[in-house]
């Protein structure tokens, strides 16, 4: 079982950063790949970011490429997604999840646990 609390979200202006973190709770955390998803209003889940349990790998959709990171530190049983040179269109709802399968997983059916999410709002 592993328990998921998302943090770091808030009101930006274009152009500006914001680190978001996810705090994992379960004694396994390192053997899960995660996950990043967002949703804005009205629309569906998408993927945006996502990380094997070694850390050595990571996965983005294009429209975030070059400007959003994610990384781990196992030890502290946390995920982080840094993102850079918000636009407007990032506002939404930014979730983490938790997959046991040891591949990059792009689709939402294919996580298990989910955090609450945190609001990321990008005003132009």
């Amino acid at each position: 079982q592993v328990q998921l609390v998302e943090s770091g979200g808030g009101l930006v202006q274009a152009g500006g950063s914001l680190r978001l973190s996810c705090a994992a709770s379960g004694r396994t955390f390192s053997s899960y790949a995660m996950g990043w998803f967002r949703q804005a209003p009205g629309k569906e889940r998408k993927f945006v970011a996502a990380i094997l349990w070694s850390g050595g790998r990571t996965y983005y959709t294009d429209s975030v490429k070059g400007r959003f990171t994610t990384s781990r530190d196992n030890a502290k049983n946390t995920v982080y997604l840094q993102m850079n040179i918000l636009k407007p269109e990032d506002t939404a709802v930014y979730y983490c999840a938790a997959t046991p399968k040891y591949e990059i997983v792009i689709v939402t059916t294919e996580y298990n646990y989910w955090g609450q999410g945190t609001q990321v709002t990008v005003s132009s």
